[in-house]
């Protein structure tokens, strides 16, 4: 399968009052980004970390009604934070209002804070990738029963690089997956991936799509990257600036291979 290759910001909901991050998802639509994603925490990963923060799910829905033309997602959605018939039904939901634009990026969850700060079992990675592996059929299951059923078959991107449990429930039921490192552990990374896919009976080389977070310019990384098989490219900015000059330069890139 020949997949574009797509570009993403990752609009990080942290140190910004909403209006700034309404102003950034207007930009980057115009800036001609093909999705626009946010995280699912509930504190800043980076400065301040009492600084101010926006949840997830509530955005997505008000990105949805704002936006016309792009994707929209969370990179990811921890999988701990909701049960999985209502998370399935929130993402109906967006993907309804989107007008079918919704991707559905999900991870097992790593962030400690927020799960003692809002009462949730921490566990161990073990437990969290297994409850991950648990959710996604009920998810879909959910999915299928809802009247009405998803615009579209919501495709799901799995992030994480645990390479005995988590590749294989990438394997298993991902559309697309984001890797985390640098070029030699995507490229090593990949090939367990697609190792687990001959397991489980899935064609991953064709069916998941391979994704990453770029924080150079393309002419430094971009030509490894695309022969690594990667083609969802995704640049993180943060509040309350939102500088997507970075973002520029890879949509340029992107629009000069056409």
């Amino acid at each position: 399968m020949t997949r574009p290759v797509r570009i993403a910001v990752q609009l990080q909901p942290q140190h910004a009052d909403y209006p700034q991050i309404r102003d950034a998802v207007r930009r980057a639509e115009d800036a001609g980004v093909d999705v626009i994603f946010n995280w699912d925490h509930f504190f800043p990963l980076s400065g301040d970390p009492d600084g101010k923060h926006f949840e997830c799910w509530t955005m997505l829905g008000a990105w949805a009604e704002q936006t016309s033309r792009v994707e929209i997602g969370a990179l990811v959605t921890c999988n701990s934070y909701r049960n999985p018939e209502l998370l399935a039904d929130m993402a109906r939901t967006v993907d309804h209002i989107s007008g079918g634009r919704l991707i559905l990026g999900i991870g097992a969850g790593w962030f400690e804070k927020d799960y003692d700060q809002f009462g949730y079992e921490f566990g161990t990675a073990g437990s969290r990738i297994a409850d991950l592996a648990d959710a996604l059929p009920r998810i879909k299951s959910r999915w299928a029963a809802s009247n009405p059923v998803p615009t579209r078959d919501i495709p799901v991107l799995i992030g994480g690089g645990g390479e005995r449990k988590t590749l294989r429930v990438v394997a298993e039921h991902a559309d697309a997956w984001h890797s985390f490192g640098d070029l030699d552990t995507l490229v090593r990374k990949s090939a367990i991936l697609d190792e687990h896919g001959v397991a489980v009976g899935r064609d991953t080389a064709a069916l998941v799509e391979r994704s990453v977070g770029v924080g150079k310019p393309p002419a430094e990384v971009a030509d490894a990257l695309v022969e690594a098989g990667v083609t969802l490219f995704t640049v993180g900015v943060s509040g309350p600036d939102y500088d997507l000059s970075l973002v520029e330069q890879w949509v340029a890139w992107r629009d000069s291979r056409s």
